[in-house]
């Protein structure tokens, strides 16, 4: 194999699944007609589980044909920004699909956000509409006036429980935190009080698959956040690849664990409209911790699961794991960060399921790579590109020359969920998108079997005494360390090497340990030129919503 054409050979295609395609045969169809469809199709299974409460995919679509109406009648009209700030419940999702069926873009924002952050975004976005939480509804009328924003729409967690969680739910709700009253202002609606005073059918709106359908904020991890502008296009094609990757799983018989956050889009795209396009129900976890995700899955019994690393971490070491019943797991997807090959081992023991690591960008609607589901898995990759995506390893310095296979260089990614680009941004787009290829800015190599692997981020690369150091190779032996939960490696100035090795260590409970006998323990492990120098010992890491880690905090 040449390695000019190395890439372009795709030598992926041959470890594909059966039944995955090559190229998929794409409906031109939008989000809110895959849920037309499901509703069509499956009018009475459960599409929304909350806490118990269950929505059906007929009354879904009611809900947001019905909101959409109302955003309609506060003078929403296409084209212009609604932001949505809110966890995992109901309203999440009838908001993002109402706002879709009318031709408006979403913006979806982080409830833990500053207001500094959220002021950003939502006058980046020029959003003219917010729906929210009562818990945050005094804070947003108060930001209010420093934005573009006029109506505020704001639900409560209380506002969708079965009984009789729903008559207790006055009475302790605002003792556990969960429940506050918003104070009165012009323009300010409650979420009930707005669907029922809306006019009736939704209007009709002439969409285009190239229209842009979201902001999605990249988080920032490398600044100030950008707002990515996904299609109808990328969206609808995106949910089509995931279906195409797992053609041993059924429409309308599978239940999704919806834990991962909905307002990033690993959780958007895997989780939520995934779930929607196959009739699937889905169980929302709006904060997942692992005693509330233990008790989703011994409950509700989801089959399919997407996660993140802490995730997985969370539920192994929880103390109630071994009384817990997860064996209605099929299969997990894991994504955002490496996960250590001793938690796919213990998980899939203790659930009997397959978790299929994958690799994705904000950029990219997020998905690209893919470890097949039944063929061959190998740990510490990203897998295969999935279907219509192509992918090269190209060269450091000029961001241009393949690289042969099996060698380092910057991952360029081009297919149908690639960005249109960045929102008001034109320099920064220029800079990630050339000729249609993303520049990923992650470092990753190929081997002969067509198997991606990412070595680390171009920006967390160490130098040190002129080699090139990856954080992901001395994370990899913490990792194996009996006493470690959590490490992560950075670069710190050194006077003579330019670059030395620290490394942040979270101990399991009630573990000690020191820098000498971490720094010993490394000797026999590492290359000299990589053996870290300081060991911090921390109670918890900095991390983003989808945990991963913030080095640029720890390097601060």
């Amino acid at each position: 194999m040449t390695t000019s054409s190395a890439y372009q050979e795709k030598p992926w295609l041959a470890h594909y699944d059966g039944g995955v395609p090559e190229f998929v045969n794409y409906e031109e169809t939008f989000l809110p007609e895959f849920l037309d469809r499901s509703a069509q199709n499956f009018p009475h299974k459960m599409a929304l589980l909350f806490q118990g409460y269950k929505l059906t995919f007929r009354e879904l679509k009611e809900m947001v044909d019905r909101l959409a109406a109302c955003l309609a009648d506060f003078g929403i009209q296409k084209g212009d920004s609604v932001s949505i700030l809110l966890p995992n419940i109901i309203p999440c999702v009838v908001g993002y699909y109402a706002i879709l069926k009318i031709g408006a873009t979403a913006v979806m924002n982080n409830p833990l956000y500053t207001d500094r952050e959220l002021e950003h975004q939502f006058n980046d976005s020029g959003s003219k509409l917010l729906i929210t939480l009562d818990l945050l509804g005094n804070r947003m009328i108060d930001l209010r006036p420093k934005t573009g924003i006029k109506q505020i729409i704001y639900t409560s967690i209380g506002d969708y429980l079965p009984f009789p969680k729903n008559l207790l739910f006055p009475l302790v709700g605002k003792k556990k935190g969960l429940k506050a009253d918003v104070k009165q202002a012009p323009d300010v609606y409650r979420w009930k009080d707005a669907l029922a005073g809306a006019s009736g059918r939704p209007p009709e709106v002439e969409l285009s698959f190239d229209d842009t359908a979201m902001y999605q904020y990249t988080g920032g991890t490398t600044g100030v956040s950008k707002g990515v502008m996904l299609t109808h296009s990328n969206l609808s094609k995106q949910v089509q690849h995931l279906r195409s990757w797992f053609p041993g799983l059924s429409d309308g018989q599978e239940i999704m664990l919806g834990a991962l956050p909905f307002f990033h889009v690993f959780g958007l795209s895997t989780a939520m409209n995934f779930a929607i396009y196959a009739g699937w129900g889905n169980i929302l976890v709006p904060k997942p911790q692992p005693e509330a995700l233990l008790e989703a899955i011994g409950k509700f019994k989801p089959t399919f699961a997407p996660l993140v690393p802490t995730m997985f971490i969370g539920l192994l070491n929880h103390p109630g794991i071994d009384q817990a019943d997860l064996t209605s797991i099929k299969g997990c997807f894991s994504g955002s960060a490496p996960l250590p090959l001793e938690v796919i081992r213990d998980f899939e023991a203790k659930t009997g399921s397959t978790i299929v690591e994958g690799f994705g960008m904000t950029e990219s609607s997020p998905v690209t790579h893919i470890n097949p589901f039944i063929g061959k898995r190998k740990v510490g990759s990203i897998g295969l590109p999935i279907p219509d995506t192509e992918c090269r390893v190209v060269d450091l310095t000029d961001e241009k020359t393949d690289m042969p296979v099996g060698e380092s260089g910057e991952l360029l990614v081009r297919g149908p969920q690639v960005m249109k680009g960045y929102w008001n941004n034109p320099e920064a787009t220029a800079e990630t998108l050339t000729d249609g290829w993303l520049h990923t800015g992650d470092i990753a190599k190929m081997d002969e079997e067509g198997y991606f692997y990412i070595v680390d981020r171009k920006k967390d690369m160490i130098i040190s005494g002129g080699y090139n150091v990856y954080p992901r190779d001395i994370e990899e032996v913490f990792f194996e360390h009996p006493k470690v939960v959590e490490a992560a490696a950075v670069g710190v100035p050194h006077p003579k090497r330019g670059e030395q090795v620290k490394v942040f260590v979270v101990l399991k409970e009630g573990e000690t340990g020191t820098e000498e006998e971490f720094i010993a323990y490394c000797k026999d492990k590492l290359a000299a030129y990589k053996l870290p120098t300081m060991i911090e010992f921390r109670d918890e890491l900095p991390k983003t919503n989808v945990g991963k880690i913030l080095k640029k905090d720890l390097r601060d």
